[in-house]
């Protein structure tokens, strides 16, 4: 297998971010969630403004895994302000790590929970933290094999469907 490398993500990647989270989103919920649901979410979560959006927001950032030209996964971080949640100045929200399914089991995920971890310690953050669906148990498992433990639950609306997530957090 061709080595991966994890680059940080510009207004340039815009397509790519948006092919890619639309992709992995997909093949990760589409057969536990209606048609209509999923198009609602895809529309509001990944069109151009909201990862115009994101991407220039100097507290959120995007990193995507290249297997050589072919984008794999990506990682989302968001600190200060731009946490979903609880806004912790000494924490580091990890909002999204999605990848392709053919590239599931290739240590992919585990690549770009390094890079969130590195950013982290190098922003000298406290924990790490992020939201995860309690019945995707393939991520559940991944972060808790990655010391993760959780702290509390919310509920994650997909369409007219809500969802409880599991919210965990690793100390660092």
């Amino acid at each position: 297998m061709p080595s991966i490398i994890i680059n940080k993500a510009s207004l340039e990647d815009l397509e790519t971010l948006q092919n890619l989270g639309i992709q992995t989103f997909s093949e990760t919920f589409a057969e536990s969630n209606s048609e209509e649901a999923m198009k609602t979410y895809l529309e509001k979560s990944f069109n151009t403004e909201k990862i115009k959006s994101e991407l220039n927001n100097p507290d959120s950032f995007f990193f995507i895994a290249w297997e050589e030209d072919d984008a794999v996964g990506y990682l989302k971080l968001n600190s200060g302000q731009a946490q979903t949640e609880l806004q912790d100045e000494t924490s580091l929200e990890i909002e999204r790590i999605y990848v392709k399914k053919s590239h599931h089991g290739k240590k992919v995920g585990q690549l770009l929970y390094d890079k969130a971890l590195e950013i982290a310690q190098k922003q000298k953050k406290s924990y790490l933290w992020l939201g995860v669906w309690e019945e995707n148990l393939r991520a559940v498992n991944f972060y808790t094999k990655n010391g993760f433990v959780e702290f509390d639950k919310h509920i994650f609306r997909l369409g007219d469907d809500e969802q409880t997530d599991l919210m965990m957090k690793k100390i660092l």
